[in-house]
């Protein structure tokens, strides 16, 4: 097998994957298609309540003062917030959908702009896209990209069944980020103690919670600004180990 392959298998897990759900999807009610992205939700919340988790890892609280990691939470969401913000890295999410629905979905019925966003933040979040990327880097296996696969490939079905084919344009995205992690495994093989893993981790689990409460039409949160707070979270675990 050749470096990058993983992530090539999850693109391709994820356009089949959308391309099935849309295919359902048109044969579903709208009350269906809302049970479905309920049921999304849901099963976000449980993945969200699973990561964050991490926060009480051996791992993170063996190697920092007692409440840092509560602290790097914040400090990585606070910071990574205002960052993206100032970037405004939801609207130029939001934009590139916007471009691709006028290209692909100029009749208007499938809520492109919303499918594209929220699977692009679901697919790249937590430590799989991460650890899997820089272990095929690496060339020490595969086996983490093909299982994030296989429950990419399941969820794109549920989530394009519901939002059209804007799932299937999330697999640019994951492609780009997948790609330049397994890039970094490659150059620099692993970079990561595993506390910071965990300190990612944790926050990667915020943010798909917010996921979780925009499927659930409970609180509708620019997600897209806090993306940068998964690359701070290992930077202000560091600190915090060296304080």
């Amino acid at each position: 097998m050749f470096v990058g392959v993983g992530t090539l298998i999850n693109i391709v897990a994820i356009i089949a994957g959308a391309a099935l759900g849309v295919l359902l999807g048109n044969k579903m009610s709208e009350r269906t298609r809302n049970l479905v992205m309920d049921v999304l939700g849901a099963i976000t919340l449980i993945a969200a309540a699973g990561a964050i988790k991490a926060l009480w890892d051996t791992d993170l609280n063996s190697y920092l003062p007692d409440g840092a990691p509560l602290l790097v939470l914040l400090a990585s969401l606070l910071v990574g917030g205002l960052l993206g913000s100032l970037l405004k890295i939801e609207d130029h999410l939001e934009v590139i959908g916007i471009k691709l629905k006028a290209r692909f979905d100029r009749d208007g019925k499938s809520p492109f702009v919303e499918g594209f966003v929220s699977a692009s933040l679901l697919f790249v979040i937590g430590p799989l896209a991460i650890l899997g990327s820089i272990s095929d880097g690496m060339s020490t296996g595969i086996e983490q990209l093909t299982l994030k696969s296989i429950l990419d490939f399941f969820t794109s079905i549920a989530f394009a069944a519901a939002l059209g084919w804007g799932v299937a344009l999330s697999a640019l995205p994951v492609g780009i980020y997948q790609f330049a992690w397994t890039g970094v495994g490659f150059a620099l093989g692993a970079i990561l103690e595993p506390y910071q893993v965990s300190a990612m981790t944790a926050t990667g689990g915020v943010l798909l919670l917010g996921i979780a409460l925009k499927l659930l039409n409970i609180k509708q949160i620019a997600i897209g600004n806090l993306l940068p707070a998964l690359a701070l979270a290992p930077l202000f675990a560091l600190i915090a180990r060296t304080i």
